[in-house]
């Protein structure tokens, strides 16, 4: 876009933005470009918040946000975007209100679908630069092919415990999420944010760093995260950057064998895994009922003594996944064991390791200890 068809900025925006205008390197034609843009931010959560109020109070023209998810109470630790009093509103709807209130010239696009591989290509081709929010592969993955595809940057972000990474993928002289991350992880390999937690603040210092190279993109300033990774500790308040080279044999943006989408939770291994094929399943009420009649049930929870501290069931007894392996001697192949976690993933990869083993009479508590308060017991605290 030239500078002759940016949009002109009105006398209310003149005064909003003027500690940009005051920028040499922004100035005008960079706030009417920033005012021209289009971008799509996929998740309204951690790492969309700061990203979607930054660039709302930046003055970027158009946001689209990408959510299908209501807000939760454990999500007021760190998603700035919705408050107490959104819990169980759509995220899309509190985003759309809060940024609103910060800005009311930008104009807001609503996606309310989970961004799969019959919609991706769709949304983002209406966008210029696309910021990955989310917080599993699949959609990494999907996000990043797409974006390759439709030839469209993209900013990548990632959050876990303490913390974070951030770059640019896509671009034409740059490489892409695969060429850093070839293959994804065997599933369950990395736990997620609900189970591994994060840090409520380090979603703001990873999100507001993708909110500024989306600026520089836009604004044509500074030296973009391209071909770069960016990796943050906060416990040690420590920055570094790694080199990331475009693979030239890359399926992606290398050899560009990826015409079109796949499915990506498949390709991730996302409920095709064989833990989650194989390994049985008891309910919460059905594991209730067998403890009221005084079944003889081995219940082993293998979550850690600090999330056992928060909540458990009376009647079980700790045993950390990680310890799994070395306690085979205290458990009895003879009597039913069923396992629990916080929502079963980790509890069913500790059940299929059982079943390797040789142990048969095994069940997994299908949705964890969350199942159970909400099911059986209201008075155990979720988190």
């Amino acid at each position: 876009m030239t500078a002759s068809t940016l949009p002109s900025l009105s006398h209310e925006e003149l005064r909003r933005y003027s500690r940009h205008l005051m920028l040499p390197d922004v100035a005008l034609d960079g706030q009417r470009r920033l005012k021209a843009a289009r971008v799509l931010v996929i998740g309204a959560g951690g790492l969309g918040s700061p990203v979607a109020l930054y660039l709302a109070a930046a003055g970027v023209g158009t946001l689209g946000l990408v959510d299908f998810d209501v807000v939760d109470a454990s999500n007021l630790q760190r998603q700035i975007l919705h408050g107490t009093r959104d819990i169980g509103r759509s995220k899309l709807a509190s985003a759309q209100e809060r940024i609103a209130d910060v800005n009311p010239n930008v104009r807001v696009d609503l996606h309310p679908v989970q961004l799969d591989s019959s919609n991706a290509l769709e949304i983002i081709r209406e966008y210029d630069i696309v910021i990955d929010g989310t917080d599993n592969f699949p959609t990494r993955y999907l996000t990043n092919d797409a974006c390759v595809i439709l030839g469209k940057p993209s900013i990548y972000g990632s959050i876990f415990r303490f913390e974070g990474q951030v770059s640019v993928f896509g671009t034409t002289d740059g490489p892409c999420y695969r060429c850093l991350y070839p293959e994804p992880p065997p599933p369950g390999l990395v736990p997620s944010c609900a189970e591994g937690g994060v840090l409520g603040v380090l979603p703001g210092l990873i999100g507001t760093m993708q909110a500024t190279e989306a600026i520089k993109l836009i604004v044509g300033i500074g030296d973009p995260l391209v071909g770069r990774l960016l990796l943050v500790d906060s416990l040690g308040a420590t920055y570094r950057t790694l080199k990331v080279r475009r693979d030239p044999w890359c399926p992606a943006c290398g050899t560009h064998e990826i015409r079109e989408l796949i499915d990506y939770e498949q390709f991730c291994g996302v409920g095709s895994a064989p833990a989650a094929n194989t390994v049985p399943y008891i309910s919460a009420t059905e594991l209730a009922e067998r403890l009221r009649r005084g079944d003889d049930v081995d219940v082993i929870d293998v979550r850690e003594e600090y999330e056992w501290e928060i909540a458990h069931i009376e009647g079980t007894r700790l045993l950390p996944f990680a310890d799994v392996p070395a306690a085979l001697a205290t458990l009895d192949s003879a009597r039913d064991i069923v396992a629990l976690c916080k929502n079963g993933a980790r509890s069913a990869a500790a059940i299929s390791h059982l079943q390797t083993v040789g142990f048969r009479r095994v069940w997994n508590l299908r949705g964890g200890i969350d199942a159970w308060s909400r099911d059986v017991d209201p008075g155990v605290p979720t988190y």
